[in-house]
C-alpha cells in the first residue's frame, strides 16, 4: 500500500480521522524504516504508554468504586500487558499497515512486542491530534471490553480481600485457608477450602480450583461474620 492508502485504510479500522496525517505514519513508523532513530514510533511508544495508563486507572476507579488498590492495580496491569495491547492491535489491522524495514519479510509475521508497541503509538498520535478526549474515546471502545472480561475475577477476588479487611479490623489476625480434602482425577479435580481467623473456623466450600474455593470459602465466612447463612455447602455433593 502506499501513504495514502495507508492512512485511509488505517483511519477506517480506527475509527478516526486525523487531522495531522504525519501523526499517524510517524506511529506506524517502525525504526527498522526510520531514517533516523527520533523519526521511528518509539517516541509515541512512550508518551502512549503514559497516557493509556492514566485512562485506564480513571476508567478501574469509576468502574470498581468498592475494589481496594491491589486488585485495581491486578486489573490494570492485565490490561495494558503486552498480550492485551497484542489483541487490541489484530483487531485493528495494524499489521497491515506497519511501516517497517528490509530486515522484515513481505509475509513474515510480526512480533507480539512490535504490535503492542504499535498500539501504545496510535494512542499518543490522537492524543497529539485530538487531545485526551480523544485518547480517551479510542481507549474506552477498544479497552473496555477487556476490562469486562476481567470484571467477574476482580469481584471474586474481593471476597478475599474483603475477609482480610474484616480480620484484622476485627481480630487483628489474617485469616488462614486450610484445604481440607480434594478429589476427582488429576486432570479434573475440585478442591475444598476452610477459612481460619484465628481459633474460629467458617463453613468449608468446594471449588473447581483452589482459588475458587478459597474465594467460596471466603464468602461464607464474610456472610457468618454478617449473621446470614453461607451461600455455599461443605457437603461432599459438590
Amino acid at each position: 500500500m502506499n501513504r495514502q492508502e495507508i492512512i485511509e485504510n488505517c483511519e477506517k479500522d480506527l475509527s478516526y480521522v486525523f487531522d495531522n496525517k504525519d501523526l499517524l505514519i510517524s506511529a506506524l513508523t517502525h525504526s527498522s524504516s526510520a531514517e533516523t532513530h527520533l523519526a521511528s514510533n518509539e517516541r509515541m511508544e512512550f508518551l502512549g504508554d503514559a497516557v493509556l495508563g492514566y485512562v485506564i486507572c480513571d476508567m478501574l476507579y469509576q468502574i470498581f468504586p468498592e475494589n481496594n488498590e491491589g486488585d485495581l492495580t491486578k486489573v490494570k496491569s492485565a490490561v495494558v500487558s503486552r498480550d492485551c495491547c497484542y489483541r487490541i492491535a489484530e483487531k485493528l489491522n495494524l499489521e497491515q499497515y506497519l511501516i517497517t524495514g528490509r530486515g522484515f519479510g513481505k509475509h513474515q509475521r510480526f512480533p507480539a512486542s512490535l504490535l503492542s508497541n504499535a498500539v501504545e503509538a496510535v494512542i499518543a498520535a490522537i492524543y497529539l491530534d485530538g487531545g485526551m478526549n480523544a485518547a480517551r474515546k479510542f481507549i474506552k471502545k477498544n479497552f473496555k471490553p477487556e476490562i469486562e472480561n476481567l470484571s467477574t475475577d476482580i469481584g471474586a477476588e474481593n471476597y478475599k480481600s474483603l475477609l482480610q479487611h474484616l480480620g484484622q479490623k476485627h481480630f487483628n489476625i489474617i485469616p488462614k485457608y486450610l484445604l481440607l480434602d480434594e478429589k476427582g482425577p488429576d486432570h479434573c479435580k475440585c478442591f475444598k477450602m476452610e477459612v481460619a481467623i484465628g481459633p474460629k473456623h467458617f463453613t468449608a466450600a468446594w471449588g473447581n480450583t483452589k482459588k475458587e474455593a478459597e474465594q467460596h470459602a471466603a464468602e461464607n465466612a464474610i456472610c457468618q461474620l454478617e449473621g446470614k447463612e453461607p451461600p455455599y455447602s461443605a457437603g461432599d455433593d459438590f
